[in-house]
C-alpha cells in the first residue's frame, strides 16, 4: 500500500491512503502542539486493533457476542535498550465461554498480521526519486521472484519472463503497481491482489499452483483489464477527455442516429442486430456511452472483426458495458495463447450458466483419473482435512466443452460453492478449478456463500447468473449434488495431451463456436506492448440479458448527472423538475448516487453512502415539502444501513417534522432536549434543513469539473495515463 505524507504546520503531519488520512503530531514536550497521535502510537495501536480484529472474526464464526470480551496492550520497554520492548497484550473473556473458544481466541490473536509482520522483520529500503509519482518502478516482488525458466502447460514463455515482461510495460505506462494479500491456505493453490497504489480501484486478482503463476496471472489480467477499459467501466472521464480527438481508442468511430432515433446503419451487422433487438425496441439514445455522455458527438462504436469472413462490424461501446462485464477479454504472452485463454473462460462462463438455470447433475471424477494429478489431489485433502467436503466433476457436458467444476460444501453454514474452470487440457482446467474456488479467500471467507435450494426459479433467475459471474455469490440447486448424474463421465482432451500449440487449441476453440453455429467478433489491443484480445459471441457470452440495452442501461446516468453534480446550484423550479423525474424513473430507491452517476465518491463520505431515496428526502427538504420528506424519512430509517452519525441526524430531522406538522405543538418548547438528545450542532442542522436555511446537509458542493472528488480524480488520472500513451502511439492529441 502506498502511503503519502504531508507536511502541515509545525510537528504535524497528513498521510493519506485508499480514501483515509490519518494526522499525526507529537507532544508539547517535544515541540509539538499536542493535537493528535505520535506515528509511534499509531504503530503501537495498530497490533493491538488488529489482534482485537482477529478475536471478533472468530467469534463472528461462531456466534460468540463479543460485548463482555475485553482486550488490552502494554508496551514494556527494555531500560537498557528502548527499541526492545516486550507487547503483552490481555484479553479478558466471560466465564461461559468454553475452554475450546478460549484456546481458539488466543489462536486468532496470534495470527495477527501487525504482530506476524514484526516477528518476521520487515526490510527498509529508503532512496531518493526524482518524483514521486512519476517513479513506477514496481512495487511488486522486488528480489522474490529471482530468475529462472519456469515453463507451465498453456503458457507461450516462462513464468519468470512474462513476470518481467508485463511489469515493464504497466512501469511504461506508469502505473505503480503494489500487491495487497498474498494468499495460500492449502497446498499448491496461490492467490494475491495486486492494484494500482495510485488508484486502488484499478485492481485484480491472480491464482495458480505457483507463486508466479498467481502473479502471471493477476499481471495479465490488469493489462487485459486496462487495454479494454474495464476499470472504467460506466465511470465519468470528465469534459476535458469528452471532448479530446478520441475518448476510448484512437480506431474508434461515432455515427448520429438517425432522425426518429433509429439505429445507425453503420452499426452492428444483421445478426448482431437479430440477437440484441429482437422486439424491434433499441433505439440510438440507448447507445450513448456513459463515460463521455456525449451525445451531440453521436454513438462511440469500435471496431471488431467478425471472424467468419473477416469483416469489421462497430460495435457500440455502451452496448459491451452493459452486456459483457469482463468476460471475453484476456492477455497473452502471444495473441494465440490469449485467445485460448479468452475463449476457455467464454465456454466455462456460459457451461456454468446452462448447468446451474437447468439444474443439471454432473459426473464425479473417477478417483483413478484424479491421481494422475497429485498436487490438486493434495490440496483437494488439504481442504476436507479442514472440514469442507469437495466435489470435483467433469462439466464438459459428455465431452462437449472443456470445462471441469470443484464443489465445496460447508457444513458449518450450509452453504455450497461450484466453481468452474476451462482451458483445452483437462489438467489446466482442472486446476483453475480448484484456485479459482479459493482465490483470495481464507477459511473463514468460506463461510460466505448461500445454501443450496430446490427453487428452480431462484436458481433460474437471470440475476441469479450476474452473482455468479461477479463473485460467485448466487445459489445453485440441491438438484446439482444427487449421485445420479444426467451426463456420462468423459476423459476429454482438447489439446492434443499437451502437444498442439496455443494457435491449434485456439483454432479448436473457435471451430466449437463455429459448429455451435454462433459468430464470434474480436478486437486486438496491442498497444500497450503485450497482445490483448476481446471476443464477443452475441447470444452466447453475454453477462446481462440482452434487454438491458432498452430497460436498465446504465447511460441513464446522463438523464441525472449534470443536475446532481450542480445540486447546489440548482433553482427551486429545477430541483422540482429532477424529483419529477427521479419519481417517473421507477429507478431502484436504494441505488446508490455512484452506481446512478458513474462517479467514485469517497466512501467514507455522505455522497459516498447518497441512495436514490435519501436524494429525495433531501430534495423534499430543500423545498420544505414537510408531509413529503416525513414520509421518506420514516422509510430511510426503517431500511437504510447508513452511518450512526447519519441516522441520528434523520432520527432528528424526523422528530423535527412531527412537531412542525403539529398544529398544537410549537418547536421552541423542543428545542432545549432535542438539543440535549442529538447536540446543539446536529440540531441547528436540522432545524436549518427543515426551514430551508440548509440545503442538502453533509453534501459539499461540486460540479462536473468534479472539484473535491479526489477519489474519482485519481481514477480520471488513471485513465490519463493509458488515455496519453494511445493517443502518443496513434499520433493524435490527448488532454493536457
Amino acid at each position: 500500500m502506498e502511503i503519502k505524507v504531508n507536511y502541515l504546520d509545525n510537528l504535524r503531519l497528513e498521510a493519506k491512503f485508499d480514501d483515509f488520512t490519518v494526522i499525526s503530531d507529537q507532544p508539547i514536550r517535544y515541540k509539538g502542539d499536542g493535537s493528535a497521535p505520535g506515528p509511534f502510537d499509531y504503530f503501537l495501536a495498530s497490533s493491538a486493533m488488529c489482534a482485537a480484529y482477529f478475536v471478533k472474526v472468530y467469534c463472528n464464526a461462531r456466534d460468540i457476542p463479543t460485548e463482555n470480551i475485553r482486550l488490552s496492550q502494554n508496551n514494556i520497554v527494555d531500560p537498557e535498550n528502548r527499541y526492545k520492548q516486550i507487547f503483552k497484550i490481555q484479553v479478558e473473556l466471560p466465564e461461559d465461554i468454553s475452554d475450546k473458544d478460549r484456546q481458539g481466541i488466543l489462536r486468532s490473536i496470534d495470527r495477527c498480521t501487525v504482530k506476524k509482520v514484526v516477528q518476521e522483520g520487515p526490510e527498509f529500503q529508503i532512496e531518493v526519486v526524482e518524483n514521486i509519482d512519476e517513479d513506477a518502478q514496481a512495487l511488486l516482488m522486488g528480489k522474490a521472484m529471482g530468475e529462472g525458466s519456469t515453463w507451465i502447460e498453456g503458457k507461450d514463455l516462462p513464468l519468470e519472463q512474462t513476470i518481467a515482461n508485463l511489469s515493464a510495460h504497466l512501469a511504461e505506462l506508469g502505473m505503480k503497481i503494489e500487491i495487497a494479500s498474498w494468499r495460500n491456505i492449502v497446498p499448491h493453490v496461490w492467490s494475491l491482489h495486486i492494484r494500482d497504489a495510485a488508484s486502488p480501484m484499478c485492481f485484480t486478482n491472480g491464482k495458480g499452483a505457483t507463486k508466479e503463476s498467481a502473479l502471471c496471472s493477476a499481471l495479465g489480467e490488469f493489462i487485459e483489464r486496462l487495454s479494454c477499459n474495464f476499470f472504467y467501466n460506466d465511470q465519468f472521464f470528465g469534459e476535458e477527455i469528452a471532448a479530446s480527438d478520441f475518448v476510448h481508442y484512437p480506431n474508434e468511430k461515432w455515427f448520429q442516429p438517425g432522425p426518429n432515433d433509429e439505429l445507425p446503419a453503420e452499426i452492428l451487422d444483421e445478426h448482431c442486430r437479430e440477437i440484441y433487438d429482437p422486439e424491434g425496441e433499441l433505439r440510438g439514445s440507448h447507445l450513448i456511452d456513459t463515460n463521455s455522455g456525449r451525445a451531440d458527438r453521436g454513438i462511440v462504436s469500435l471496431p471488431f472483426v467478425r471472424q467468419s469472413d473477416g469483416e469489421t462490424v462497430y460495435f457500440p461501446s455502451n452496448l459491451i458495458e452493459n452486456l459483457y462485464l469482463s468476460n471475453g477479454m484476456s492477455a497473452g504472452n502471444t495473441l494465440a495463447e490469449a485467445q485460448v485463454q479468452c475463449l476457455s473462460e467464454i465456454f466455462e462462463r456460459a457451461v456454468k450458466k446452462q448447468i446451474i438455470e437447468e439444474e443439471l447433475v454432473l459426473p464425479d471424477v473417477p478417483q483413478e483419473v484424479l491421481a494422475r494429478y497429485p498436487e490438486i489431489v493434495e490440496g483437494i485433502e488439504a481442504l476436507e482435512a479442514q472440514g469442507f467436503p469437495v466435489l470435483v466433476k467433469d462439466a464438459s457436458l459428455g465431452g462437449q466443452y472443456p470445462v471441469m467444476c470443484v464443489t465445496l460444501m460447508n457444513p458449518k453454514t450450509g452453504g455450497v460453492f461450484a466453481s468452474f474452470g476451462a482451458h483445452p487440457s483437462f489438467h489446466v482446467a482442472l486446476e483453475r478449478s480448484l484456485t479459482e474456488l479459493l482465490q483470495g479467500r481464507s477459511f473463514e471467507g468460506l463461510n460466505d456463500f448461500p445454501p443450496p435450494t430446490f427453487n428452480s426459479l431462484e436458481v433460474s433467475e437471470p440475476n441469479n447468473f450476474v452473482e455468479h459471474f461477479i463473485d460467485s455469490s448466487g445459489v445453485i440447486s440441491w438438484r446439482f449434488f444427487s449421485a445420479r448424474s444426467d451426463i456420462e463421465f468423459s476423459d476429454w482432451d482438447f489439446s492434443g495431451s499437451g502437444s498442439r500449440s496455443t494457435q491449434e487449441e485456439a483454432e479448436t476453440l473457435f471451430g466449437l463456436l463455429e459448429e455451435m453455429g454462433l459468430e464470434a467478433y474480436m478486437a486486438v489491443h496491442e498497444d500497450l506492448g503485450a497482445p490483448v484480445c476481446r471476443i464477443l459471441v452475441p447470444g452466447f457470452s453475454e453477462v446481462y440479458p440482452v434487454d438491458d440495452l432498452v430497460w436498465d442501461n446504465t447511460n441513464v446516468a446522463l438523464q441525472y448527472r449534470e443536475d446532481i453534480l450542480n445540486l447546489h446550484r440548482l433553482s427551486d423550479g429545477q430541483l422540482a423538475d429532477l424529483l419529477e423525474r427521479l419519481e417517473e424513473s421507477q429507478l431502484d430507491e436504494h441505488m446508490d448516487i455512484i452506481t446512478l452517476i458513474g462517479i467514485e465518491f469517497d466512501e467514507n463520505t455522505v455522497w459516498g453512502q447518497l441512495t436514490l431515496l435519501e436524494l429525495k428526502l433531501l430534495i423534499n427538504l430543500a423545498l420544505e415539502q414537510h408531509e413529503e420528506a416525513l414520509e421518506r424519512v420514516g422509510m430511510f430509517l426503517q431500511f437504510n444501513d447508513n452511518t450512526v452519525e447519519r441516522n441520528l441526524f434523520y432520527r432528528a430531522v424526523q422528530a423535527v417534522l412531527e412537531i412542525v406538522l403539529d398544529d398544537e405543538l410549537e418547536l421552541d418548547d423542543f428545542r432545549y432536549n432535542l438539543g440535549r438528545m442529538f447536540g446543539a450542532a446536529t440540531l441547528e442542522a436540522v432545524v436549518g434543513s427543515v426551514t430551508g436555511s440548509v440545503r442538502f446537509h453533509g453534501l459539499t458542493p461540486t460540479s462536473l469539473q468534479l472539484e473535491g472528488l479526489e477519489k474519482h480524480q485519481r481514477l480520471i488520472e488513471s485513465y490519463q495515463k493509458l488515455h496519453a500513451a494511445r493517443a502518443a502511439r496513434a499520433g493524435m492529441r490527448a488532454p493536457a
